[in-house]
């Protein structure tokens, strides 16, 4: 696929102006705003919801999954926890256990649970001690 067939390639590719830096800056606020309780989330009556979630890392451990390597988390925010699942990775730098973060993408119910699979996310700083 060469990149004359859509916009798309040209505008992952294209370098940010000086206009363009406001666009990539995230805005200034708590990281729980906009994020969605754990226990609040479920699988909606249009299919899989997405949802932004925040919490602590309570395990972090790696797995194989069809024979393929898999990091699984247990995220905890209070109200519940849900699993996350990295596919094909062993180990993510950062994401540890009492580690805070912020997570989004599609949320899928397996056994009964939710769990969100290969998450956009962002590691919180960690407290000063």
């Amino acid at each position: 696929m060469t990149a004359e067939g859509g916009g798309w390639l040209r505008r992952l590719l294209k370098r940010p102006e000086a206009g363009d830096a406001e666009d990539l800056t995230p805005a200034a606020e708590p990281p729980d705003v906009g994020c969605t309780r754990i226990r609040d989330c479920a699988e909606g009556p249009a299919g899989r919801r997405v949802v932004r979630v925040t919490g602590t890392l309570r395990t972090v451990t790696e797995r194989t999954v069809a024979g393929m390597p898999a990091l699984h988390a247990e995220l905890d925010d209070g109200s519940a926890s849900l699993e996350v699942v990295w596919l094909g990775r062993r180990a993510i730098a950062g994401v540890e256990p009492g580690r805070s973060l912020i997570a989004s993408g599609r949320i899928a119910v397996t056994r009964g649970r939710p769990v969100l699979f290969n998450p956009r996310y962002q590691l919180q700083p960690r407290e000063q001690e």
